[in-house]
């Protein structure tokens, strides 16, 4: 079997996911061509972003109205991402908490942000236009 010449080195896709509240999505990502690493916090996806350089890091977001100086579970994993100019990111949400994520927006940058549950195609557009 011959190896494609992009799959001998495909782009490195990192999941973080914390809610586990929906379809899993590694099988859209491996058929786009990404190599998938997978995190279930952020504080060890920060530790893998540092080893790895991920080109496109998609996870999901959650608003924590009790959280007293943070918006939601992601600023750390946002502010280290801001160091790496070419990674893309992504953001899953629910859209009842699409006005926190409004206010972590202000603040840093966030490529996409898709609506759970997620829209394969919308996904697989993204994904396809950051290859």
């Amino acid at each position: 079997m011959t190896a494609h010449p992009e799959s001998a080195n495909p782009p490195t896709l990192l999941s973080v996911i914390e809610l586990l509240g929906y379809p899993n999505l590694r099988p859209i990502y491996e058929r786009m061509g990404y190599r998938v690493l997978t995190e279930f916090a952020v504080r060890k996806a920060i530790s893998l972003m540092r080893k790895e350089k991920p080109a496109v890091i998609v996870a999901d977001f959650y608003f924590q109205p009790d959280f007293r100086d943070r918006v939601s579970n992601l600023e750390s994993l946002l502010a280290t991402a801001q160091s790496h100019k070419d990674v893309k990111v992504m953001v899953l949400y629910e859209s009842a908490h699409e006005h926190a994520l409004e206010r972590l927006r202000e603040r840093f940058r966030i490529d996409a942000a898709l609506i759970l549950p997620v829209r394969e195609d919308a996904l697989e557009k993204c994904l396809e236009a950051w290859k």
